[in-house]
């Protein structure tokens, strides 16, 4: 398996052109035509944006979404696109804001592939490794409602099972369409490490390790028997908007997700404290690697060579260098609004990622 020092998690802020032709696209004063043109340039952006910054890895920056789990919920019929339960984002100065999330209404049917547009695109335009990114099962588990989703589906698992098969299949196309690099994005791990939530699945009578246990094989069994092809599992604590939901280090999670989720490699966030230490991924099998999401994604500071660098030798000390990449800790719009950073901002991040790629690591 390719090691891929410089790793990006997958979505990067989108061009206000983009946003523009979005909104006259949904007010019918574009056509679909139209607003595939500039979709396209602000992809060919992104792809060079990542290419000039020195990236081992591109994505296609989720430009064609209008949220990071947008390929599922719009490939797939029996959505309701902003029906689901609110979900509360915050930062440290207490700014709140509550994101409507989509709530499955009707028994899934494929409708269009996920990502195949994204990949088949991407693949043309870069002689970079590319990837493409889907969701958890996990996090799909979120669009379940028991009272707006019970005439589609009786048990939040009769959907997931719907969910995990029609997963699969995406990545059985995107393998045969040429994708070597498959990540699946799970924030819903998080709420399975934060001791308040924790505490909360213990109270309404679920226990959180055996969720844990559900989700690892429900991962496994969408990840498959796949030779020569990378999966990458991506965990963080909530993106939108520069908030997060959930705190707290990898410890609950580690023994059960690290040694028995069959991922490559596991894109880890640690740019604040509120992602423990380094301690948990010890645990990690010496045939993985765990890819230090050290650069955040949420503020504006730039860090710096040398400061990533010390951060990358103190992991070392945990997991051996040789085993280590380094990547921002999540998606810069992991929503269409995007993170509050400019595109500048954004731009010196990736380029201090690759510096320090190739200052540790060299190359």
């Amino acid at each position: 398996m390719p090691t891929f020092r410089s790793d990006v998690v997958g979505s990067l802020l989108r061009p206000d052109s983009l946003k523009e032709a979005r909104a006259a696209l949904e007010a019918g004063r574009m056509t679909p035509a139209a607003f595939k043109q500039a979709e396209d340039r602000a992809v060919d952006e992104a792809i060079a944006l990542q290419e000039n910054a020195g990236l081992s890895v591109v994505t296609d920056g989720e430009l064609r979404r209008y949220a990071f789990f947008g390929h599922l919920v719009e490939a797939l019929e029996g959505f309701d696109k902003f029906g689901g339960w609110a979900i509360p984002f915050h930062n440290e100065q207490g700014e709140q804001i509550v994101f409507k999330r989509p709530v499955v209404v009707e028994k899934l049917r494929w409708r269009h592939s996920m990502c195949a547009e994204e990949w088949v695109y991407l693949r043309a335009r870069t002689k970079k490794a590319g990837k493409v990114t889907l969701i958890s099962a996990q996090q799909a588990a979120a669009y379940y409602d028991p009272d707006k989703s019970k005439a589609a589906y009786p048990t939040r698992d009769a959907y997931l099972a719907d969910v995990v098969d029609l997963t699969r299949r995406e990545v059985e196309e995107l393998i045969r369409l040429g994708c070597t690099y498959i990540q699946i994005d799970a924030p819903q791990y998080a709420a399975l490490l934060d001791p308040e939530m924790r505490e909360g699945y213990k109270k309404r009578g679920s226990d959180p390790d055996r969720m844990i246990d559900t989700t690892i094989e429900m991962d496994n069994a969408v990840i498959g028997q796949h030779p020569g092809v990378t999966f990458g599992l991506h965990i963080c604590r909530g993106n939108n908007q520069s908030m997060f939901y959930a705190s707290g280090g990898y410890e609950p999670i580690a023994e059960r997700v690290f040694r028995r989720a069959r991922f490559q490699r596991f894109l880890l966030e640690y740019d604040d404290e509120r992602s423990g230490t380094f301690e948990p991924p010890r645990v990690v099998p010496g045939d993985r690697v765990v890819v230090l999401g050290l650069v955040t994604s949420k503020s504006p500071r730039v860090e710096t060579v040398a400061e990533l660098t010390g951060r990358v030798q103190a992991a070392a000390e945990v997991v051996p260098l040789e085993r280590l990449a380094l990547s921002p800790q999540c998606g810069f719009a992991s929503t269409m609004e995007g993170n509050r950073i400019s595109r500048d901002e954004q731009k010196r991040k990736l380029e201090v990622v690759a510096a320090t790629a190739s200052a540790v690591w060299g190359g």
